[in-house]
């Protein structure tokens, strides 16, 4: 039983590294217009990720969430269901 636990939070642990380091992919491009991007949980295979800076309150970073991020993460990363934005 401990096996099966261990390989549980290493799955999920490697499931995080692979959403992480495609949201490092996208984070400069986030970063150029002033915003910025944090993977806050994944939960059933739903990404909760937290908008910084000049996307709180654009009203573009939903298609940005939807049209950029939660495409891309689910091309590379295809365990993902969707992405949610979560507030501060």
């Amino acid at each position: 039983m401990e096996q099966t636990a261990s390989q549980a939070v290493s799955e999920g642990t490697g499931l995080q590294d692979r959403v992480q380091q495609v949201l490092d992919t996208i984070r400069p491009h986030v970063q150029a217009d002033g915003g910025d991007i944090e993977l806050v949980d994944i939960i059933n295979g739903v990404v909760q990720i937290r908008l910084a800076g000049s996307c709180v309150g654009c009203m573009y970073s939903m298609m940005t969430l939807q049209a950029g991020v939660e495409r891309m993460l689910r091309e590379q990363v295809p365990e993902i269901k969707a992405v949610e934005a979560v507030p501060f």
